[in-house]
């Protein structure tokens, strides 16, 4: 059994690790609500535009249709990967590295995967065995529309020049505080609506219906990005909240059994003092 000093520094040393994870969780609280009330006001929109947009496109006919409905021969895919800048949020980033690695390796088996990261740990990790075409990490320094819309425009600067057949977004779907859904997403060429949705419906169109389409497509498209980013950002916040809730429990628990473990070495060296004290005692009556 260990000594005493050794088992107390070991709950000086938990009991510190328990206040870090403590006031990690409080912070990554915080940070969710508002995080969570941004992609839970922004969602409603973003289905909407995306449906409105495709139901025009469904409805339209091949030759008039946008280049960034083309769909071509898949030769060349590009992964967008959305993670972190940090660590310490559980399994929220291996999932999307796990979900980025499968489509290179399997869907897209014997075609030209290359990589787009948005977070360091995406650029960190799959940069050691794969090819990086960028890093966005330094998005989430200031995470607004613009400079998400600024990524979008890349994007499909490099679906329309031909760089790439297909582009996927690979990202966490907030749905609560514990519950993070690995979502892959087809950004580009844009996914018609199923069936006949919205194309049955009497509408007249003011103006045409290709100008309208042409001028939704690059909004639709950077609300459609917007909407990944803020979607992982609050699914890193509830990852780490629910992380560092874990490790403070797990924390208390050792902690609990560290200091039964010193009381009750505490308690044995006690007895065996007293016991060497009576001994000694009948020694000398004796």
């Amino acid at each position: 059994m260990a000594n005493l000093k050794e088992i107390r520094n070991r709950i000086s040393s938990v009991s510190s690790t328990m206040q870090i994870t403590s006031a990690m969780k409080m912070v990554s609280a915080a940070k969710l609500k508002k995080a969570q009330d941004a992609i839970t006001a922004m969602r409603p929109y973003s289905d909407k535009l995306t449906e409105l947009l495709q139901g025009l496109s469904a409805s339209m006919d091949a030759d008039s249709g946008s280049t960034y409905a083309d769909n071509r021969p898949i030769n060349k895919v590009l992964v967008v990967a959305i993670t972190s800048n940090r660590g310490l949020c559980g399994a929220f980033n291996t999932n999307i590295l796990k979900q980025s690695t499968f489509l290179a390796d399997e869907t897209f088996q014997g075609k030209q995967v290359d990589f787009m990261a948005i977070g360091k740990k995406a650029n960190d990790i799959l940069g050691k065995k794969r090819t990086i075409t960028a890093n966005h990490s330094d998005v989430y320094e200031d995470l607004t529309f613009e400079n998400v819309a600024a990524i979008a425009e890349e994007l499909m600067g490099l679906f329309k020049n031909g760089s790439y057949d297909r582009i996927e977004l690979v990202y966490n779907k907030f749905k609560n505080a514990a519950t993070q859904i690995v979502t892959t997403e087809q950004f580009l060429p844009i996914v018609p609506a199923e069936g006949d949705q919205g194309s049955n419906a009497d509408y007249i169109f003011e103006p045409s219906k290709v100008d309208i389409i042409e001028q939704l497509i690059p909004k639709s498209l950077k609300t459609q990005l917007y909407k990944a980013v803020r979607d992982s950002f609050a699914s890193e916040h509830g990852a780490r909240m629910t992380a560092m809730h874990k490790a403070t429990d797990n924390a208390t628990e050792l902690r609990d059994q560290l200091k039964l473990t010193y009381n009750q070495a505490r308690q044995a060296a006690i007895t065996g003092e007293i016991l060497e004290i009576v001994g000694g005692a009948e020694a000398l009556n004796n």
